[in-house]
């Protein structure tokens, strides 16, 4: 699988997402993406409580540890590569957690307004 450029949302080199827990399509710490990737794991996402019961709640638990594929759970504060069309659905409940557009993919502007990813900015506060 061939990766897609790894640009983020801002023009510049894609940064880390993290590497504890491990995240992204290719479990590389980035969220990176290629055409395999139907899901479109390209946004840099902060859990919360909130977005994770969300997520629970729409079928997809990604808080409880499941050993056998070497999963430990999110917790609030972990960093985690989402799916660009959970983000906007979050964002549209009014749940969506905030963003890390340095480590965020470019592709996740095919799905999400750059508008809106900014009005989750991580760093926004301390700008």
């Amino acid at each position: 699988m061939e990766k897609d450029p790894s640009l983020n949302v801002l023009g510049a080199a894609l940064a880390p997402c993290s590497t504890d827990p491990m995240t992204g399509f290719f479990r590389d710490g980035a969220c990176d993406t290629c055409a395999a990737d139907q899901g479109s794991h390209t946004v840099c996402a902060v859990m919360t409580e909130e977005f994770l019961a969300f997520s629970k709640y729409l079928g997809n638990d990604l808080s409880t540890p499941r050993p056998a594929l070497r999963f430990a759970g999110l917790k609030a504060g972990d960093h985690w590569c989402l799916c660009a069309s959970r983000f906007l659905q979050a964002h549209e409940e009014g749940c969506a957690p905030k963003v890390d557009l340095q480590a965020t993919h470019q592709k996740a502007l095919d799905v999400i307004p750059m508008d809106v990813l900014r009005s989750y900015d991580m760093n926004a506060e301390q700008s």
